[in-house]
């Protein structure tokens, strides 16, 4: 949702000479590049036990992050008033941090985008506004999921509805006289059950998150999480643990792309090769997967929770070929790492709030489709593991080495899946797995849940994977 010029101005009580008189302070000690990053953040939740509110709440997060980058040093200070004489504060602060004279640096700044943002180009346009809506209008669509999610299956015992929703004013302004901003909208809504059985209890969980405005709650939503909730209840009740060793593993497509996120895509965020702790630090250009597999990390998905119109550091978002036909093509850049290497930001400048700088982070990153079908990738496998569902992984960027927990998935054998399975961890190498592809189904689905990832900071960010078929993962199981 983009507004007009004046309506972020006047949010900030702020005008287009004070940014330029707090960006020269902010310069006056020698720092190559500044730039502000004003937010206005409403924040709204409810949740539902066994179709009761418990809690629920609303509030304001209102400041304004000002950055100094003297060459590769970074001074950053924030306050929650945007006042001119603490914002001037602010730029003071950012600059004794970032103290001393550098060599100029374009950070991305050398093709400047000093155009004011197009409404007609937003990917996140609102119809129902959240802030306009009063609270408990949303009761209505809650008890419903709530009571639909109940008459699935006589063995749910407790059910929990969450509602968490957000819309964020930001507004951006730089050295280079680039002025950004727009208004961000967050819809998310998680279901969880308990499910009790002759004395066995399991759990499943769902959720959806879009940006976009409370036209998401719709009835076609609600059938669909209510459905999923109970989809493949049994087979968890009936899942046991295998034994363990190394094999043959499919991964699902969707949800599966967690690995993908964690495993490899945070190995292929610039700041980790930029300061050679990555695994990839040195494979810019080499081959690392098999011909004809591209990983994409996307800011374009239109209403997706990864989108962006553009990043936190006013770039433009954009769909970002991080490998392609198995090459290593690109890393994910934020304005320092870009300047770096030399060329331009990809638009992974992310940040949790005002109150943190930017650092290069995902949006929504997936695998293409390849050629092959899901149905013949299981065929091939004479004794594996097939996944859709994955939590709790564990990375070591430097070593590429990760363990992540299954929480559903089933036993292959002669190319047929048989038995469900639980309580297991998946165990690789991320250069290795991805040199292991063995192959690619043609049914990529990115993944609707409410995914949020955290280096040091949280962001919303989404995954997703067609059918792949890996070799040579350790499962452990017994």
């Amino acid at each position: 949702m983009i507004q007009s010029k004046n309506y972020y101005l006047d949010i900030f009580k702020v005008d287009v000479p004070l940014l330029e008189a707090v960006i020269a302070e902010g310069l006056r000690s020698g720092g190559s590049y500044a730039d502000l990053y004003f937010e206005n953040t409403s924040y709204g939740s409810l949740l539902l036990r066994d179709g009761a509110v418990t809690s629920g709440g609303s509030h304001i997060d209102y400041g304004v992050g000002v950055r100094v980058l003297s060459g590769e040093k970074t001074g950053y200070a924030y306050s929650e008033s945007t006042l001119k004489a603490d914002i001037l504060a602010c730029a003071r602060a950012a600059a004794q941090i970032a103290d001393g004279p550098c060599d100029v640096n374009p950070y991305g700044t050398r093709n400047p985008s000093r155009g004011e943002p197009n409404p007609a180009a937003d990917r996140y346009p609102v119809l129902k506004n959240w802030r306009e809506l009063p609270m408990a209008g949303f009761l209505p669509f809650l008890q419903s999921l709530d009571a639909d999610v109940r008459a699935r299956d006589s063995r749910i015992r407790k059910v929990i509805v969450n509602l968490a929703f957000s819309v964020s004013d930001i507004l951006m302004y730089n050295s280079a006289r680039e002025l950004k901003y727009e208004t961000r909208p967050m819809g998310s809504i998680s279901v969880s059950a308990v499910f009790e059985s002759g004395g066995a209890v399991e759990n499943k969980s769902t959720s959806r998150s879009f940006r976009c405005g409370a036209e998401m709650l719709s009835p076609a939503l609600a059938e669909e999480m209510a459905s999923d909730i109970v989809k493949g209840i049994n087979d968890r009740f009936a899942a046991r643990r295998p034994e363990g060793g190394r094999m043959l593993v499919v991964m699902g497509a969707g949800a599966s792309g967690i690995l993908l996120h964690e495993a490899m895509g945070h190995a292929f965020e610039a700041d980790f090769n930029r300061k050679g702790t990555s695994i990839f630090a040195d494979k810019m250009g080499t081959r690392i997967c098999p011909e004809g597999i591209n990983i994409i990390d996307d800011g374009t998905l239109q209403g997706n929770r990864g989108a962006i119109n553009f990043d936190d550091e006013g770039i433009p978002g954009q769909k970002t070929y991080m490998v392609e036909d198995g090459v290593l093509t690109s890393y994910l850049h934020d304005r320092i790492s870009a300047a770096h290497y030399g060329v331009k930001p990809t638009g992974n400048g992310r940040r949790e709030s005002f109150r943190y700088a930017p650092l290069p982070r995902m949006r929504a990153t997936y695998m293409e489709s390849g050629t092959a079908k899901a149905d013949d990738l299981i065929a091939e496998v004479s004794k594996g593991i097939f996944v859709d569902e994955f939590s709790n992984g564990q990375v070591q960027i430097g070593e590429g080495d990760f363990t992540f927990y299954v929480k559903s998935g089933y036993m292959i054998e002669n190319g047929r899946l048989t038995m469900p399975v639980k309580d297991i961890n998946i165990i690789g190498n991320g250069p290795a797995a991805l040199a292991d592809i063995r192959g690619v189904a043609d049914d990529l689905v990115v993944d609707p849940g409410a995914w949020t990832c955290g280096k040091e900071q949280s962001v919303p960010v989404s995954c997703g994977i067609p059918t792949v078929l890996i070799g040579n993962l350790t499962v452990g199981g017994q």
